[in-house]
């Protein structure tokens, strides 16, 4: 039942959200006035105002959540990947010809290296940018800090892992030591497990950052190995996007 005010309608129990994020949504007919209310104390849904992720590999921004991002072990970002049918694609180059290319050497700005490298001669990045998933657009080619937390979240396998990577950090919290055979651990994600619906492959993923004029950075995902290698070879590369926390 409503009634009549000037302006418009109002039910007579309009049912308000119940808190911060998107868990409940705001129901019946309201006043700008009782909307502006609500959204003083923060807790009108806005397109923005997403419940923040809380376990590795549920559902979030179009993909799935990978785990945070940060400087000095704070987290300022969740790292979401993309999905394996469409945001992943094998074969592909860092680049047409080995050498440098400009603002490419962040270990932690996906999103600034892969904007460099949106352009035919970085067939990688180019994919990456070119992506639209889940109503999303901001799809980018991870860094090499990034990956490494995709690897750590994410590990496929319950096998040993390569002890000389690991180090990272943007890794929340900051890792100050590499693997050891055991740490990191497969992953509790069950569809990012080996022949999950959502695995990475057991191969190398190239990353957005640069190690040299000739190489790019990559990250294998059967040992956690990170590596170097011509920007001419070829392997696969996933997207991902990210969400500040």
């Amino acid at each position: 039942m409503s009634q009549k005010y000037i302006g418009g309608f109002i039910t007579k129990s309009p049912t308000a959200p119940s808190g911060p994020y998107e868990t409940s949504v705001a129901k019946g007919i309201w006043t700008l006035d009782q909307a502006m209310q609500f959204k003083k104390q923060g807790i009108w849904p806005t397109a923005g105002n997403v419940a923040p992720p809380t376990v590795i590999g549920q559902a979030f921004g179009g993909g799935f959540y990978a785990g945070q991002i940060g400087v000095s072990g704070v987290a300022t970002h969740y790292l979401v990947v993309g999905p394996v049918a469409s945001a992943q694609t094998t074969g592909v180059q860092w680049k047409t010809a080995n050498t440098t290319t400009a603002g490419t050497t962040s270990d932690i700005d996906g999103p600034t290296n892969s904007s460099n490298m949106n352009n035919a001669s970085h067939p990688a990045g180019q994919f990456c940018e070119g992506l639209s998933i889940g109503g999303f657009s901001d799809w980018y080619m991870p860094a090499k800090n990034e990956m490494e937390v995709c690897y750590y979240n994410l590990k496929p396998t319950t096998g040993s892992n390569n002890t000389s990577s690991g180090i990272n950090p943007n890794a929340v919290p900051a890792r100050t030591s590499n693997y050891t055979s055991g740490d990191p651990a497969q992953t509790t994600a069950t569809d990012f497990r080996s022949t999950g619906a959502e695995d990475f492959a057991l191969n190398g993923y190239w990353t957005s950052t640069e190690f040299s004029s000739t190489d790019g950075t990559g990250n294998y995902f059967d040992v956690g190995f990170q590596f170097n290698g011509a920007k001419t070879n070829t392997y696969r590369v996933r997207a991902i996007r990210r969400v500040a926390v």
